[in-house]
């Protein structure tokens, strides 16, 4: 069954979102976990970049599997979805060519359409917490 086409997908998944911040309890702790969020996303994607442009395989995995991970802890459905078909692309590309060859040809074909996404989910996340979700 093929992955649904990340625009499909919506851009922030406002169920978990509901999910985290369903505890009255916790005293807010939701919106750190948005903020921290938020606050380290253009890290990831500079270490993205970063391993993509110079061939490092073994640091463009880490980077990129760190993107999709929190992307989908926050329901950044179509950011997560993008870094989930960039990590498959490395992994598949990585074997049949040189690193160094390969990683900086899908950091040209991948990374526009993430630092775009993460903008928008930016955006909006920033929207969420001014609305108190």
């Amino acid at each position: 069954m093929a992955k649904p086409d990340a625009k499909r997908l919506p851009l922030l998944d406002e169920s978990v979102l509901k999910r985290l911040s369903a505890n009255p309890d916790d005293g807010g702790v939701w919106k750190v976990f948005i903020h921290n969020f938020l606050a380290h996303l253009p890290k990831r994607i500079e270490e993205l970049r970063w391993a993509l442009s110079t061939g490092d395989l073994t640091k463009a995995l880490d980077a990129v599997h760190s993107l999709k991970t929190s992307s989908q802890m926050v329901g950044a459905e179509q950011l997560a979805d993008l870094a989930s078909k960039l990590e498959l692309s490395i992994r598949d590309d990585s074997t049949r060519a040189e690193p160094a060859v390969t990683l900086p040809r899908l950091a040209a074909a991948h990374l526009r359409g993430i630092k775009h996404r993460s903008q928008r989910t930016t955006e909006l996340l920033h929207a969420q917490l001014r609305s108190g979700i």
